[in-house]
């Protein structure tokens, strides 16, 4: 009976000092630093249920042992047990995705809560369509696919025979555009008829296996259909500037990896070698750049920015797009922001709706529920007359 006893105490002594054990290692490296022991804010305020969860927080975020001990576990979890955590999916091949895009496409969306921002894309975008008409602009609009919907069969084997899919909140906003008059370039059905096309060939990607961004060739596809889509119309005509296309490849480590945050895993990693194409001027060689005065503004997210303000640079949409009409565009650029955020600044810089006849407006399709600030109703800036001295 005493050997039993003893056991048990032996366990509970081991247990104890488990449970223990982080908060005294805290202890001593607080006191080693000559800081001050957070444990013992717990008794500098009174304990109510808001400041006890505050705690818990400052707690957790202060702790020595979890910062060390954290990406150790999330590197065995990643490694051993294919879960890449709260951000990231792991798929088929080498490939990965970014998990509110899988949200999106498979989870059916929640009632707003009251006082949230509105989270229907279409009302803004009839409205902001409506003000630019007012002032003899245009509006094309552009909602740049989730890799999800694109390459289902690479985040499952179960979706191995699917094709392009379009998650039931993007075809009622395309549906909705559409019935309202609302000018729209269609990426889905122009993705489709080109991976349609490279079956019976080499398969280029159109997104990055790494990356929850379209590859070069996705955006050159991209750019090309917006173009001819805007010469057809006769928004603008082509220009007169010649550019050339300039090979320049460049290895990254794609922002699915990096949201991780877990350096174990990225040394892990092989950055992916990508094909981009940079747009130069033919007279002077030197990488596109946007015109403030150009005619044609475009707003955007990340799916803009990529390859254009990050590495190698003007290799972008907006460079490509420049490319096909021959006249360089102008453009806003807010990462996550392009439901409400990039219309904000717009109203902030009015110059840039100077000479303006056509607004393309791109964002990437899980913002149609995910969209930072929701879809706000938005105003243009009052009009304004400039002269050689306004700046932007």
């Amino acid at each position: 009976m005493s050997k039993i006893l003893s056991k048990e105490i032996v366990l509970l002594a081991g247990f104890l000092a488990i449970l223990a054990a982080p908060a005294m290692i805290q202890t001593a490296v607080e006191l080693r630093r000559s800081e001050t022991i957070q444990a013992l804010n717990v008794f500098r305020q009174a304990p109510t249920s808001k400041n006890l969860r505050e705690y818990e927080r400052e707690m957790e975020d202060a702790s020595y042992v979890e910062k060390e001990l954290r990406p150790w576990i999330q590197y065995a979890q990643y490694r051993f047990l294919q879960d890449a955590g709260d951000k990231a999916l792991i798929g088929r091949n080498g490939w990965m995705f970014y998990k509110p895009g899988a949200r999106y496409l498979t989870e059916r969306p929640l009632p707003p809560k009251s006082g949230t921002p509105s989270n229907n894309p279409l009302p803004a975008i009839v409205d902001f369509r409506d003000q630019l008409a007012l002032r003899g602009i245009g509006l094309l609009v552009m909602i740049a696919p989730n890799k999800e919907s694109i390459y289902a069969q690479m985040l499952s084997r179960r979706a191995e025979n699917s094709e392009v899919l379009v998650g039931v909140q993007t075809r009622q906003l395309l549906d909705g555009m559409k019935a309202a008059g609302v000018e729209v370039v269609d990426l889905f059905e122009v993705f489709r008829a080109a991976m349609l096309a490279q079956t019976e060939a080499p398969t280029v990607p159109l997104y990055l296996a790494q990356d929850s961004h379209w590859s070069p060739a996705g955006v050159e596809l991209a750019a090309n259909a917006v173009a001819q889509r805007i010469l057809n119309a006769g928004w603008v005509q082509r220009g007169t500037v010649a550019y050339d296309v300039k090979s320049t490849p460049v290895r990254r480590v794609g922002d699915i990896i990096r949201m991780l945050q877990v350096p174990q895993i990225e040394k892990d990693i092989i950055p992916e070698t990508i094909p981009c194409h940079k747009i130069v001027r033919q007279d002077n060689q030197l990488p596109y750049r946007d015109d403030p005065d150009a005619e044609i503004l475009v707003l955007g997210d990340s799916f803009v920015r990529i390859y254009e303000q990050d590495e190698p640079q003007s290799a972008g949409f907006l460079a490509h797009l420049a490319y096909e009409l021959r006249q360089p565009v102008t453009s806003i650029v807010n990462d996550g922001g392009a439901s409400t955020l990039v219309r904000q600044e717009l109203f902030r810089r009015p110059r840039l709706l100077t000479n303006k006849k056509l607004v393309i407006w791109e964002f990437v399709e899980r913002d149609i529920r995910f969209g930072a600030e929701g879809w706000q109703l938005t105003p243009l800036p009052a009009e304004i007359s400039w002269n050689s001295t306004n700046r932007l």
